[in-house]
């Protein structure tokens, strides 16, 4: 039981060092775009704010919330090899 639990605790932290790295990745990607496009469109408002929106905009989209399959994905793998190791 103590090993569940160690491995609970340990993957856990994993995938939470892996979904920081990987959403402050994208949205420096995302940063980086929005500043191309606004180098490359019309300047209507200055770059900060356009940014700004931009990300607000990024915050809310589903490609934001599909990077939380960091956690679901392995766990559901976990899950199905316990399964098939202890009942097939």
């Amino acid at each position: 039981m103590l090993a569940l639990v160690e491995l609970i605790v340990v993957g856990f932290v994993f995938l939470s060092v892996i979904y920081v790295g990987l959403s402050m990745y994208s949205r420096r990607v995302r940063r980086g775009k929005l500043r191309h496009k606004w180098q490359n469109g019309p300047r209507v408002v200055d770059m900060d704010s356009f940014v700004r929106r931009g990300l607000a905009k990024y915050d809310r989209s589903i490609r934001r919330k599909l990077i939380l399959g960091v956690y679901i994905i392995p766990v559901c793998v976990v899950i199905l090899i316990i399964y098939l190791t202890n009942f097939s």
